[in-house]
């Protein structure tokens, strides 16, 4: 999935599959890529508009409960 650099202390990048309607974060701090699970598309567009990405991810978009996946781990090569 092709991501996009946002500008954020706490996510380097996001992506979304609006067909699987999967979207993945990047995390500015180790790396780690993690892939939500059955996110609409209009939820990507609110957390990529967010003034803070980091604040949008821990108070709206991690209490909705999403189902993830661990993508890729900091330490592994992409």
């Amino acid at each position: 999935m092709t991501r996009v650099k946002v500008k954020s202390t706490t996510v380097a990048s996001l992506g979304y599959n609006a067909a699987t309607r999967e979207m993945d974060i990047e995390f500015s701090n180790n790396g780690d890529v993690y892939r939500y699970l059955d996110v609409p598309e209009d939820e990507y567009a609110e957390f990529i508009a967010a003034e803070s990405k980091g604040t949008y991810l821990n108070k709206i978009f991690k209490p909705l409960g999403h189902k993830y996946l661990v993508v890729r781990r900091g330490s592994e090569k992409e």
